[in-house]
């Protein structure tokens, strides 16, 4: 940019400090250096910053791939440095734009919920925002350094350092970098207490104390989206049982403690009144966070608040404001500072571990699956943990689709099935981060991570792990559906969702079994005077077995020496149906529906129930576009979330009539 006439000069001049440092510690990447540490092309690159030189309106959008990395903070500030350089801030159309992970995440730092913050957006190391807030809430002192962020603070767990622990909402056995590391700590801790929605997690089971807590849809509050809009939440379902809100847990613990006094919130329309107070406390419009204009809200008045965007000082009316068009940054000199940031240098891999492992998220799961495992319709677009790996690395580690997978760091292992696609490059891996003991046999890939984090942020470095990948060599594979939820599940690998009417489960064994059907009965509850129907094929290997009881489909299972041929979305349904012919009831052990029901294939869309084969029916039958789709099957008019993975059918169809 600094060679190009896009930098507005006037802008840095007036608004900015560190522009010359800036641009000094930029140059000493030269574009063969860039080209080398991106894969992309000379030529890219400079397409890439011809384009941003010469649009106006430029908004950068970065996620998880910019904030989980151990130079998260330096990436962020180059992204902030090039929108200060050319005044692309504050103004319509522009300015960086940081995609959370965490919904509600804005809310979370006003109030505070991080390890260096005060409430209000005040820091923890700034004496006079401690001042503030000491005196405000009228404290013999407030703590004057940070905390331990979360990677720092399990190791200080681990050795001894802290021996109490309030888990509270999360599943970090799962969710955090060395996961095995951070079991055994939580595991060796005198004292945890862990507040859920959930009583079986990963996380809960080492809990010396649960507390039963309000899940979103329970909860009275706020949240804060990313425009800085402060809208209210209200509870459209009563509390179960004993829950409770997470500010009445807190506030009961202070009382507990003695400081009753200090603890005598109610509701949390009086909550927000001591947050919105203290935002105006002192401020003066000299800190960004102020919605002080509601700090003697009441009950009824919270009931009914509107959302708003803040600031919203003492006295003024609700406003619409962009902040730092024309400056005034909340520096002490109101300028901006553009930040010297350097070259990061990821770790790379190595002749033990060659490959890449990128980990993310998936369409229909969220966090560690705590929720999202226990619905049936999200875990029927992709029951069970996987890694993206590109077809010649498949070749070369001997790795075929829907094989199973071991993969391997330094700290720990999983094993995942197959998916072999030209979506990852070359020496990279994919896996999602959701998979947790309750629903896989060893995929909580986490364990494979390094606890290496950003110096400044402490963000954990999730997504450029060195790993090596082999074919884990099993003696028979199963797939199995079950009325009940299957118990003591014996084998070297499984993985289990919810479905219709029962249970799926995904199954690979290091040695065959000499009596399955014994298997069967203690695996799924099956009652000893029911009998299976079913078939073994010697010259195969192929064992089929399904166990009935009157109409009812109890539990089936498919073995073969290969991965299971099986159409797993139609099995599935046979739960639900009922099985009154009993000639059709040796349909189930083929594990394809005869010529008269069509296979719906995988599910796409989770909404409707919209499966692959049904999709592509619909292309071949005219309904070229998303649109067309959805009016004919109703898939992608719900979420929309499946609307590319549809998109991509039909480019795929399309495609292949052309050749």
């Amino acid at each position: 940019l600094a060679a190009s006439g896009a930098v507005d000069r006037n802008y840095i001049s007036n608004y900015t400090s560190g522009f010359d440092e800036a641009v000094a510690a930029a140059s000493r990447l030269d574009l063969p250096a860039l080209s080398t540490a991106t894969g992309l092309t000379v030529a890219q690159l400079r397409a890439f910053f011809r384009l941003f030189e010469t649009t106006e309106k430029v908004v950068t959008c970065y996620s998880q791939g910019v904030n989980q990395s151990a130079a998260g903070t330096d990436k962020v500030n180059a992204i902030i440095n090039c929108h200060l350089a050319t005044g692309r801030i504050g103004r319509p159309g522009m300015g960086p734009f940081s995609l959370t992970g965490q919904p509600n995440a804005m809310g979370g730092r006003e109030v505070g919920g991080l390890a260096n913050m005060l409430a209000a957006h005040m820091d923890i190391e700034k004496s006079l925002h401690r001042d503030q807030v000491r005196r405000f809430w009228g404290a013999p002192s407030v703590a004057s350094k940070p905390g331990l962020k979360a990677v720092d603070m399990f190791r200080a767990v681990a050795d001894g350092r802290i021996k109490a622990l309030w888990i509270m909402a999360t599943n970090p056995v799962v969710s955090m970098p060395d996961a095995d590391a951070v079991e055994a700590a939580i595991k060796a801790c005198p004292f945890v207490v862990v507040s859920d929605i959930v009583r079986d997690t990963d996380t809960a089971r080492h809990a010396h104390v649960l507390l039963p807590s309000l899940g979103w849809g329970e909860k009275d509050g706020t949240v804060t989206n990313s425009e800085r809009r402060i809208s209210r939440q209200r509870p459209f379902l009563a509390a179960p049982g004993e829950a409770r809100p997470d500010w009445w847990q807190l506030a009961e613990v202070g009382r507990r403690m003695g400081f009753a006094a200090a603890f005598t919130h109610g509701s949390p329309a009086v909550i927000f009144a001591e947050h919105a107070a203290l935002s105006g406390f002192e401020n003066e419009g000299r800190r960004d966070f102020d919605i002080s204009a509601h700090a003697e809200i009441d009950g009824p008045a919270y009931d009914g608040l509107r959302p708003f965007q803040w600031p919203q000082p003492q006295g003024s009316a609700p406003q619409k404001k962009r902040f730092f068009a024309e400056g005034a940054f909340y520096h002490p000199d109101g300028r901006a500072r553009l930040v010297a940031v350097e070259v990061p240098r990821p770790r790379s891999a190595n002749d033990a571990f060659p490959f890449t492992l990128n980990t993310g998220r998936v369409r229909d799961h969220w966090h560690t699956m705590t929720r999202t495992g226990k619905s049936a319709r999200l875990s029927g677009h992709l029951a069970e943990p996987f890694v993206e790996i590109h077809p010649r690395d498949a070749q070369g580690a001997g790795i075929s689709d829907a094989d199973l997978v071991t993969l391997e760091s330094p700290h720990g292992a999983a094993i995942v099935r197959a998916l072999v696609t030209d979506r990852q490059a070359e020496g990279n891996l994919f896996v999602p981060m959701h998979w947790n003991d309750q629903f896989a046999s060893k995929a909580r890939i986490d364990a494979l991570v390094a606890p290496v984090t950003d110096p400044v942020s402490g963000q954990p470095a999730s997504k450029n792990m060195p790993v090596r990948a082999s074919r884990f060599a099993a003696a028979a594979y199963g797939f199995a559906v079950s009325a009940r939820k299957p118990r003591e599940l014996d084998a070297a690998y499984w993985a289990l969702a919810r479905a219709e009417g029962g249970w799926r489960v995904e199954l690979a064994f290091a040695e065959t079994n000499a009596d399955w059907l014994d298997w069967c009965r203690k695996t799924f509850a099956i009652a000893a005077g029911i009998e299976p129907i079913g078939y073994t094929d010697r010259t195969s290997g192929e064992l089929r077995l399904a166990f009935f009881e009157g109409d009812r489909l109890l539990a089936t299972l498919f073995l073969s020496p290969r991965p299971v041929a099986v159409a797993r979305s139609w099995a599935v349904s046979q739960l639900a149906a009922s099985h009154h012919n009993l000639a059709k009831r040796f349909a189930v052990t083929a594990g394809r529906p005869g010529a008269d029901t069509p296979d719906p294939g995988t599910t796409v869309c989770s909404c409707f129930s919209v499966g692959v084969n049904q999709i592509t029916a619909a292309v071949r039958d005219g309904c070229h576009s998303v649109e067309a789709v959805g009016e004919r099957l109703s898939a992608g008019t719900n979420c929309g979330s499946c609307r590319a993975e549809i998109r991509g059918i039909i480019n795929g169809c399309l495609t292949l009539a052309a050749e």
